[in-house]
């Protein structure tokens, strides 16, 4: 099995990271991403390649994890919030530029795989992989392979209106031009612009959470309700999936209370007798998407 390098281009950081034969990571180097132009990004990649292979000197495959998907119909990057990329046909571009074969990927798709393959979900075979941050990502492996058809948007839970809709939930609207998605609530300034509207008070995610824990009353409120709102979004996708486990990772994962919360209240919304899927906080961390990118070669 040959060396493998994975990129992890993200909005505001990129890193790339080679794994060894025996999946050990032997180099690793994290730099600012030039977000607001795409020639810059294409010569940024490049540049971390040629740095790689001057540390390892070895033949490796290159995977990247990218935000948003390459569309099947076009071939052109589309739904990334790096919007310098949007319309862009990235795969032959960076194809052309580093003048060899390359597999890219969606981020949250290379998160699901390195949790699956490696992480917290090791040892089970239909694994969902969530990210919360900064918006709401997803992506299905089943028997350590990504799942993806014919649109290449297997995963994309976080533009689905958010199930079993209560009035005190709101309809807040979504960048993408429809209302109350699960990205809306779930994502982290989704959850701060709920806690305004809800409250009047101007927090970050973090705040709230912070402050949650100091048990400031509005604060728990909120987190409770978070509590809910997240149980009613992973039981839709189990309802329709059924995997064995949900690995959740972005800013978002770091609510500590979610992994005992969740699993109680999701008997009250799936579509069972009993519920045996379990919620995990991803193994990997921020570093999960960098090793799935490299894991595309698997």
């Amino acid at each position: 099995m040959s060396y493998r390098l994975g990129i992890d281009l993200g909005g505001t950081k990129t890193e790339v990271l080679v794994l060894d034969p025996d999946q050990r990571p032997v180099y690793r180097l994290r730099v600012a991403t030039p977000a607001h132009s795409y020639a810059e990004i294409l010569a940024m990649i490049a540049e971390l390649v040629r740095k790689a292979e001057g540390k390892v000197k070895q033949e490796m495959t290159i995977g990247i994890g990218i935000p948003g998907a390459i569309s099947p119909a076009t071939g052109l990057l589309r739904n990334s919030n790096t919007v310098c990329m949007n319309g862009r046909p990235f795969l032959s571009d960076i194809e052309t530029l580093l003048q060899r074969g390359i597999r890219v990927d969606n981020d949250a798709n290379c998160f699901a795989l390195s949790e699956a393959l490696g992480g917290a979900a090791r040892n089970y075979p239909i694994v969902f992989g969530v990210i919360i941050g900064t918006g709401t990502g997803g992506g299905l492996v089943i028997d350590g392979k990504l799942v993806n058809g014919p649109h290449s948007i297997s995963g994309e839970w976080g533009h689905n209106p958010l199930p079993w809709h209560t009035e005190k939930d709101g309809l807040p609207g979504c960048y993408c031009g429809k209302t109350a998605c699960i990205e809306t609530f779930l994502s982290g300034p989704g959850f701060a612009q709920g806690f305004k509207s809800r409250f009047g008070r101007r927090l970050s995610s973090e705040e709230i959470i912070a402050a949650a824990d100091a048990s400031d009353p509005e604060c728990r409120q909120m987190i409770d309700s978070y509590h809910d709102q997240l149980a009613r979004a992973l039981a839709h996708v189990i309802n329709i999936i059924d995997p064995h486990a949900i690995v959740v990772g972005g800013g978002m994962s770091n609510i500590d209370s979610i992994y005992a919360e969740i699993p109680p209240r999701l008997p009250a919304y799936v579509f069972s007798d009993f519920v045996e899927t379990v919620i995990l906080k991803a193994e990997r961390g921020d570093a999960s998407g960098v090793y799935g990118a490299a894991l595309l070669w698997e």
